[in-house]
């Protein structure tokens, strides 16, 4: 497991084990701890912090600020 911020935001970042290119992100701040999401590649590739924090960006700009969900 992997912690990474973004924007103020913590995230736990976990590869279930026998799935390359897939990674488990967990919201560790905020109104509902550990609500995430799951991102993955085509092929097993290893994703970058980079595209990492790209897709974690892509999930907070979802959620909406009043319930904390993704509506």
């Amino acid at each position: 497991m992997k912690r990474m911020v973004v924007d103020g935001e913590r995230f736990e970042v976990t590869e279930p084990a026998g799935e390359p290119g897939v990674d488990d992100l967990l919201r560790v701040s905020g109104p509902h701890e550990g609500y995430g999401f799951t991102s993955s590649t085509y092929g097993g590739d290893v994703q970058t912090d980079a595209v990492l924090e790209d897709a974690v960006r892509n999930f907070l700009s979802q959620v909406d600020r009043r319930t904390g969900y993704i509506d």
